[in-house]
């Protein structure tokens, strides 16, 4: 069986042509151009908070805000906990941190 003499010139070709290597590829996980990295959060994302979930027991509720369980009076980041419903927390600065829908549906 004899190959044809183009079929052999063009798998040398493919063969010898330069590859795209992953040197070349870029990191998508790694920020986009023009990101500055800032040595201190904004004020912001220092008080930034998260209601993680809300868990009540009779008539006492607790909330998990920054993976710290809290209740009714106990403060967070300068604020105090005014309010524990089944759904959100009212802060004593006029804030209302709330569940996720898919976390209160069930």
């Amino acid at each position: 069986m004899s190959l044809n003499k183009s079929y052999i010139i063009s798998v040398l070709l493919l063969v010898s042509s330069p590859m795209v290597s992953a040197e070349s590829l870029r990191d998508p996980t790694l920020p986009g151009k023009g990101f500055a990295v800032v040595g201190h959060a904004s004020q912001a994302q220092a008080q930034a908070m998260v209601l993680n979930s809300i868990v009540s027991s009779g008539n006492t509720a607790y909330a998990v805000i920054n993976n710290k369980i809290l209740s009714v009076g106990d403060s967070i980041e300068g604020q105090s906990i005014v309010k524990i419903t089944p759904t959100d927390v009212s802060l004593s600065d006029g804030r209302k941190l709330t569940l996720f829908q898919a976390i209160t549906e069930r």
